[in-house]
């Protein structure tokens, strides 16, 4: 497996190993002694361990995010499309972090089979490129309702470059009202 650091430095790209023939293919989708090894060589923490997997389908045009959950039960997230195609955003939301309010993004697909590892203290989101988009990933932490947040996806702070589609974005009510990234620094009291 390949880590490779994103403009975020604590947010990496994994592009797994993949063994093809005329057969098909095969990869590791996950190898805990392998990712702490690669992340360690990058002076980067390894996280918790892993204690939860989700599995989404969405189709084109969706947005989910950008979604955290606060302290303590912040989740690091590790992430990858299985189906269809996804724009995967990172915006580091960590009080005193020298990247707070700064976004990452790369295209996870089935066909590329890039994961994207997201510590905590990031939220997280994404806009599913095709239908029928499946999108997993594994948690440091369990879901606990009372600590979800979100930030709104289309805050002109943030001014995340989401792609352009041929097709309006759809939200959740609640993605659609979530706080802008001012509020969010207001109610975690980060302004300065």
């Amino acid at each position: 497996m390949k880590l490779i650091q994103t403009k975020i430095a604590d947010v990496v790209i994994i592009e797994p190993q993949v063994f093809g023939d005329d057969r098909g293919w095969f990869m590791e989708s996950y190898n805990e002694q392998k990712f702490f090894t690669a992340l360690k060589a990058l002076n980067l923490p390894t996280p918790r361990p892993f204690v939860q997997d989700n599995h989404s389908c969405s189709q084109k045009g969706v947005l989910r995010g950008l979604h955290f959950q606060r302290a303590p039960y912040a989740q690091g997230k590790l992430v990858r499309v299985i189906q269809g195609s996804a724009w995967d955003v990172a915006i580091d939301i960590r009080a005193g972090s020298p990247t707070i309010g700064q976004w990452t993004a790369v295209e996870l697909s089935a066909e590329n089979k890039k994961m994207l590892w997201i510590p905590e203290g990031f939220a997280h989101g994404f806009l599913a490129l095709e239908d029928n988009t499946h999108f997993l990933y594994k948690t440091t932490d369990y879901y606990h309702k009372d600590s979800e947040s979100a930030i709104c996806w289309s805050d002109p702070i943030l001014a995340i470059d989401w792609p352009q589609l041929d097709i309006d974005i759809l939200v959740s009510e609640k993605d659609a009202k979530a706080p802008s990234f001012k509020e969010y620094l207001a109610k975690e009291q980060l302004l300065e």
